[in-house]
């Protein structure tokens, strides 16, 4: 009989983070066709196995924890780690570590905001711990971004835990939240943290998202959806984490050398909800068009369209656009009409010539070239990398 591999999975199934690693995990399995028995544990107290005993043949473990990252070491059998970037894997230099891309979670986050026109920026953190150095890597690089646009930005971090210490850490946060000028876009770390901001605006009166408009991390659906107003997110492209983890450890398992010891994985997308859904911008004439586009970008409409809107001839519309935002009218159409062609082809399953129906483009081969300036890929390429 031929051998079927053990693998073990040993992951926290309570985040949502680690949850959709072990679908990228599951989507490589069924795409390569290999028949992997996984151990994976429910219950997050005994998710390690007893990994002498289990006489397994690889393990795709989270190094955020340290009983983890200790307990997998020279055990004699290919180990992959995932994980945010940091906790304990510098203690183990010699595994293979997919990450996400923390730099570029925290830019795209950054640049959501700068489009929706705000001009003041804040950025939420947390306490620092030996685990949670990606998010300063993501605040830092929140606030290079908005500098780099032109713009300052505020960054809270907070003594006290809020796991520990709730009351303190809220009333740390909401003393902060009060002090921000607004209209102003934040971003979080993660989605828990944004949970608490939205909890300290409403505690200090901050409408949201008119006076702060906030975006966190990890598009946890159900709380996002659940938190009041619904919370717009990063998707980290977790999936893609576990893919690519998992393709590492097969080839390990065949007795190959790993390719690249680290890998960083960029984000998919913002999920936008009511909590980012807003334009901050000055000119209410401006601002108007702005919604006219958002809603009808894709109908398609033309530049011509938007001056009808707002009675105003072009050089005076565009000049406002610029001031308020940097781009001519023509361009946030364009910009409109990217987004949504990004999110249908990362999101669904509906061929390319739909979803060129669907953004309002002329034909395939001019939305391909679309695509391919905006973002450097073809839409195949969007939709390939998406589902690895």
């Amino acid at each position: 009989m031929q051998h079927r591999p053990e693998v073990a999975l040993i992951i926290d199934p309570s985040s949502p983070y680690d949850r959709r690693i072990v679908r990228g995990v599951a989507a490589y399995v069924q795409q390569s066709q290999r028949e992997w028995s996984l151990y994976v544990e429910e219950d997050h107290i005994d998710r390690l196995p007893d990994l002498k005993a289990w006489g397994g043949d690889g393990i795709l473990a989270n190094f955020d924890d340290r009983r983890v990252a200790a307990a997998v070491t020279s055990l004699g059998i290919p180990v992959v780690g995932v994980g945010g970037g940091y906790g304990y894997y510098e203690e183990n230099p010699q595994i293979p570590y997919v990450r996400t891309d923390n730099r570029a979670i925290a830019r795209l986050g950054a640049q959501h905001l700068i489009d929706l026109g705000f001009r003041q920026f804040a950025f939420c953190s947390e306490p620092p711990t030996r685990a949670n150095g990606w998010a300063k890597e993501r605040a830092d690089a929140f606030c290079e971004a908005i500098e780099e646009a032109g713009f300052p930005c505020e960054v809270f971090t907070g003594r006290h835990s809020p796991a520990k210490q709730w009351r303190l850490s809220q009333a740390a946060l909401q003393k902060w939240i009060a002090k921000l000028k607004t209209p102003i876009g934040l971003m979080a770390c993660n989605d828990g943290r944004a949970r608490h901001v939205l909890q300290a605006c409403r505690f200090v009166g901050r409408r949201v998202p008119e006076d702060v408009a906030i975006v966190g991390v990890d598009n946890d659906d159900v709380m996002c959806e659940l938190a009041q107003p619904p919370l717009s997110s990063v998707e980290q492209g977790a999936m893609r984490v576990g893919y690519e983890a998992a393709a590492l450890l097969d080839d390990m398992m065949n007795g190959n050398q790993p390719a690249r010891q680290r890998t960083a994985i960029p984000p998919e997308r913002v999920v936008a909800r009511h909590s980012t859904d807003v334009m901050a911008v000055a000119d209410a004439e401006v601002a108007e068009a702005l919604r006219f586009i958002r809603q009808n970008a894709c109908r398609p409409i033309q530049v011509r369209d938007v001056l009808d809107m707002a009675r105003m001839s072009r050089s005076t519309l565009d000049a406002r656009f610029r001031g308020a935002i940097g781009r001519s009218i023509h361009l946030e159409i364009r910009r409109v009409q990217i987004e949504t062609a990004e999110r249908l082809l990362i999101t669904t399953s509906i061929p390319i010539k739909e979803v060129v129906q669907r953004v309002g483009v002329s034909s395939v081969q001019y939305f391909t070239a679309m695509m391919r300036h905006a973002t450097g890929k073809t839409p195949g390429e969007i939709r390939k990398a998406a589902l690895r």
